[in-house]
């Protein structure tokens, strides 16, 4: 192995029987040669990516304050984390030999130093000092993989400027970082971080740090299914009130996860080897067979992408490094690769699946985060494992309920059926993050033949993080289905129902959930003087899947069923009756068949769209008639 290689895959041998041998063997080989249709398609991505951040890149000497920034095509305000780019950039001119690169990077990183840079060595979010300096991080990973691998290619003063400036912000991120201060994913990251700065600078403080932070996130798995804990506000370690910890499937997968495998493996941390093998597995049941992240529950959903997660960096490092323990994480980091080409278009990743064809401009963050990783697996391409999607994914496979006890999250799969419930009550921010999928809500469904039916959103779209969050383009409609009536003047749904409990059973060929809910407002008051206990049954077999709500109680205000299904534009759709729909897919036919008619909510246009997680939809809704206790609505595919 070339001694400047960080990660020393073959040092995880000593793991034992708990992983397979002739993985081991792989990992431990180094082979330039393989894995060729992932790599062609990581490095024509990342230079795609590349190129399209150098065209967005601001050249302005006469105005320092965005001079070498790279421009948002939707944001109004520069991104202060734009300077990640520095390590893609120099990885592209290393590659290729082409100047433009070294300049795209010598300018984003004099936007800054002239922007954001501050005197305790800390970069900050945006350009006001006051804001979050954690991201302080981030950039110094950047920046150190920059140096390390390819600081050859800089000039001996711009080299020299910038390892000093690491050091800085190494010093601020050693005097600051604790396992508890904030969200998990900031201490979670420095573990790699400080132990990667402290090698390019020499600073065995940094590194002890670093060991002493990966000893104390080891704590930060939950104790069922092993999923790592801590994406909530004030601290990492509070409690939900059925006792669950805050998760976030997004911010796991796309970055924390990927530091904590990347030190493991460069330490051979046994123990904690073990402990990320078991969360990796774990997280990847709630992939879909598209390579689409199903985080419909997670509590910072707020900035779900269906690929990910808005400002994280991507999966393709820990499930790609790891891929010698379990194929399946190497189908993983290339199916959601292949997602990510799919979202690109103009060298710029599209905050989800449906952003190309509704029009709406892609925000510059998911492309300068995500092509760090790339460049990652590159750098480290010789020693590492066999990647490909031979392997089925958990879910392609799947048949059957799994309750994740961690979470209160129900995945169920039969036939080409696949669905989430959720009565996940962990909460980012009470009261300010405006309800992912819960109270015995659908968050997702899909088909393996058609795709996305359902997604959830934010019960309300709101800028929970303004500078990290893209504005909603159109009227806000809620896309998780759920039981909604309005009563002067206020939303009550299911969908802030923290308690709702579930419940499951499978007998003779059908999946039913039934989800005991409450119909609440966004203060969490319970509806007055009209129904507001329903039961909702989702019944799944391999023909259709029906939905049934129902209610003992009197309903005097219009109540409704609202189920979205997620459709773009350039799909017909055709009123066989006014209880009957068929969308035409490009794989088949989605019939939507109720016992009461079937309407469309009030919409501009034929379809509306939503940042979370990134696509169109129709909003369907059918309502209670009077008299009438109980909704069947049935989704089938031919």
């Amino acid at each position: 192995m070339k001694r400047r290689n960080f990660l020393q895959l073959s040092t995880i041998a000593g793991l034992g029987l708990s992983l397979p041998m002739s993985g081991l063997l792989n990992a431990c080989t180094s082979h330039s040669e393989h894995s060729l249709g992932f790599k062609r398609l990581i490095s024509d991505l990342l230079k795609d990516w590349c190129d399209g951040m150098i065209n967005v890149q601001i050249n302005n000497p006469l105005k320092p304050e965005e001079h070498g920034a790279l421009g948002c095509p939707s944001c109004a305000h520069i991104h202060g984390r734009c300077m990640d780019a520095v390590y893609p950039f120099l990885y592209m001119a290393d590659k290729t030999g082409d100047q433009k690169y070294v300049q795209g990077a010598k300018l984003v990183m004099t936007w800054a130093e002239n922007n954001v840079s501050q005197e305790n060595g800390a970069w900050t979010v945006i350009k006001n000092p006051k804001s979050w300096k954690g991201i302080t991080i981030f950039g110094a990973i950047a920046l150190a993989e920059a140096l390390h691998y390819h600081g050859h290619v800089l000039d001996e003063p711009t080299r020299k400027a910038w390892t000093k400036r690491l050091e800085k912000a190494g010093q601020y991120i050693y005097d600051t970082f604790t396992i508890d201060f904030t969200n998990i994913n900031y201490p979670g990251t420095a573990v790699y971080g400080l132990d990667l700065v402290g090698d390019v600078l020499k600073r065995d403080d940094f590194k002890a740090k670093s060991k002493e932070l990966a000893q104390q996130v080891k704590a930060y798995f939950t104790p069922n299914e092993g999923l790592l804990f801590g994406e909530c506000k004030k601290s990492s370690s509070k409690l939900s009130e059925k006792g669950l910890h805050g998760v976030d499937l997004g911010y796991n997968v796309e970055e924390t996860l990927n530091s904590l495998v990347m030190y493991a493996l460069k330490k051979n941390d046994k123990e904690l080897l073990e402990i990320l093998t078991k969360s990796l597995n774990s997280h990847l049941e709630f992939m879909l067979p598209d390579g689409g992240w199903d985080n419909s529950w997670g509590n910072r959903m707020y900035k779900w992408t269906y690929w990910g997660s808005r400002t994280c960096d991507g999966s393709q490092p820990a499930f790609g490094m790891m891929s010698h323990i379990n194929p399946a994480f190497g189908t993983a980091a290339v199916k959601n690769t292949e997602l990510l080409q799919r979202c690109t278009a103009d060298g710029l990743i599209h905050g989800g699946p449906g952003f190309i064809e509704a029009g709406i401009p892609p925000c510059v963050h998911h492309t300068f985060t995500h092509a760090k990783p790339l460049a990652a697996l590159l750098d480290h391409w010789t020693h590492l494992p066999e990647i490909n999607s031979s392997a089925s994914l958990p879910r392609m496979t799947a048949d059957g309920v799994k309750h994740f006890k961690d979470l209160d999250v129900f995945l169920f799969a039969r036939g080409n059926w696949r669905g989430t419930v959720s009565a996940y009550d962990a909460e980012y921010h009470y009261k300010e993050d405006f309800r992912q999928a819960s109270g015995g809500a659908l968050g997702l469904l899909y088909h393996n033949k058609i795709g996305l039916l359902c997604a959830a959103s934010m019960a309300e779209y709101h800028l929970v993080e303004k500078n990290n969050q893209q504005v909603q383009p159109n009227k806000d409609i809620a896309f998780t289905p759920r039981i909604e009536t309005f009563k002067d003047g206020k939303w009550y749904t299911n969908l802030y129902d923290l308690p709702a409990t579930i419940t499951s059973k499978d007998e003779n060929g059908t999946i039913e959930l039934l989800a005991n809910v409450a119909l609440k407002n966004v203060e969490r008051d319970l509806v007055k003087e009209t129904a507001s206990a329903f039961k909702i049954g989702y019944m799944c077999s391999e023909n259709e899947m029906n939905i049934k709500a129902t209610t003992a109680q009197k309903i005097i205000t219009p109540t409704a069923f609202v189920l979205p299904i997620i459709s773009p534009s350039s799909e017909v759709v055709t009123r066989v009756s006014n209880t009957e729909i068929i969308v035409q897919k490009p794989e088949g036919l989605v019939t939507i068949k109720a016992n009461s008619p079937i309407k469309i909510k009030a919409i501009e246009g034929s379809r509306t769209f939503n940042m979370v997680p990134g696509v169109e939809a129709i909003p369907f809704e059918v309502f209670f008639d009077e008299g009438q206790n109980e909704l069947s609505i049935t989704i089938s595919v031919s």
